[in-house]
């Protein structure tokens, strides 16, 4: 956990701050203790052995806590396949929303106490069982609400909430399309969609999430079919809003999918991430199929075009204050029992990685478009029990049990040969013996 720790801290830096950490870590050196004196699980009440540490801790951060769940998002995909700009310098931890109780509080930070049930969408650096974050980036927990719901809620509610009203403008008498309507945004959208009265929620989806989804959805359309027509025969003039996290091809039609004063909005690029590792030639062909819309084609058809990244209004726009007012809105809904949180399952933090290859990990399940609803990771689950070795290990474990077995027979042959040597020397005794009798 240690080493853990250290790559924890060198992440969470702010800018400018790695000369405090070249200090820190003399600090630590000098006074005889070490990365490792972190307490994690029951013994989370001494942080460090040296407190002197910690002050240099409260110096660089505002709040840390233990994690008690984490949010798997498909941004955590792209950022492992290198699909975004400017990605973080290796190693590095993943994750970007994690619930717990707040551990410490940095000098001079308003509003936080030890002991507090927060939510947090820290930069990076979420996927820990310790996790360090600004202040600004914090939100209390409303009364009720567990830390693996909490995991589940944060980031696909608030961006659903952005998506559907902020940008959407969501009213009643709406139509809207969803594309990867099973996943964890996908039904934050639809619950959503059901807090205003007569909205009409058209799914895109694989075809093995459709019996699952028929509560929420509308109307539910198969991922990869002429889904386009099928609106068309129940919405002629088109959708109102359309909300596409895949880009590509997809652009085009949701586009021409929409009628007179209609919304496209544009949040996600998950087309580009195909296979284990991200092909420029993908994201060039995705980019290459999506048609230049003129702001006089808007113009001339009264549409409207937007995208939404909420990492960029997060971190890099300054929208911490607009982001804090919208998640008060959302636990509102909460606790007025109008959205509850889809969980498609919880993993231990060993299992989030995709290899070996042949086992169903955290994000190779995501990568598959398996979930239906959030991916939520629990450090104090057990990891899951590793299959037997893959056929292609045993045909090489069986080449070298026959290799064991040559050499044993080997030296049993060797051992015969030794043993031969006096049995010939005692033979004519043994021929005198047969001749006498």
């Amino acid at each position: 956990m240690g080493r853990l720790f250290r790559k924890t801290i060198r992440q969470c830096t702010r800018p400018g701050s790695s000369s405090k950490l070249t200090a820190l870590d003399s600090l630590v050196e000098h006074e005889g203790s070490t990365l490792d004196n972190v307490a994690t699980g029951a013994e989370v009440g001494t942080i460090f052995a040296n407190r002197t540490v910690a002050a240099w801790l409260r110096a660089l951060y505002d709040v840390w806590w233990v994690a008690c769940c984490s949010g798997l998002n498909f941004q955590d995909l792209m950022v492992r396949q290198g699909a975004i700009d400017s990605p973080p310098k290796t190693p590095f931890i993943l994750g970007f929303e994690c619930a717990g109780e707040v551990e410490e509080v940095g000098e001079g930070v308003e509003g936080f106490k030890v002991g507090d049930r927060v939510v947090a969408l820290p930069e990076y650096r979420a996927w820990a069982e310790l996790v360090l974050v600004p202040a600004q980036y914090v939100y209390h927990l409303p009364p009720g609400l567990s830390f693996l719901d909490a995991a589940a809620l944060t980031m696909n509610y608030l961006v659903a909430y952005i998506l559907l009203f902020e940008l959407g403008g969501l009213s009643p008498g709406k139509s809207v399309l969803l594309h990867s309507a099973g996943g964890g945004v996908g039904q934050a959208v639809a619950q959503l969609c059901r807090t205003v009265s007569d909205v009409t929620v058209f799914g895109v989806a694989s075809k093995t999430k459709h019996e699952a989804l028929k509560s929420t959805i509308d109307q539910v359309l198969e991922r990869g079919s002429d889904y386009a027509s099928e609106v068309r025969k129940l919405c002629p003039e088109g959708v109102d809003i359309v909300l596409d996290c895949l880009c590509g091809e997809e652009c085009n039609r949701g586009y021409s999918l929409l009628k007179a004063m209609g919304k496209y909005i544009l949040y996600g690029s998950s087309n580009v991430v195909t296979g284990e590792t991200k092909s420029f030639f993908s994201v060039a062909k995705s980019w290459w199929q999506v048609d230049k819309i003129s702001p006089i084609k808007l113009f001339d058809e009264n549409k409207s075009l937007s995208g939404f990244n909420l990492r960029h209004l997060l971190y890099q726009q300054n929208g911490a204050p607009y982001v804090k007012g919208i998640m008060d809105s959302v636990f509102a809904l909460w606790k007025d029992g109008k959205i509850k949180p889809v969980v498609d399952s919880t993993w231990a933090l060993e299992d989030v990685s995709t290899k070996p290859r042949d086992v169903p990990e955290a994000m190779q399940k995501m990568h598959d478009r398996k979930n239906i609803g959030k991916i939520v990771l629990d450090p104090s689950l057990e990891p899951k029990p590793k299959p037997a070795t893959p056929a292609k290990g045993k045909a090489k474990g069986d080449k070298n049990d026959d290799k064991k077995k040559d050499e044993e027979k080997k030296e049993d042959d060797k051992k015969d040969e030794e043993g031969d040597t006096p049995a010939t020397d005692s033979a004519p005794e043994n021929k005198e013996g047969e001749g006498s009798s």
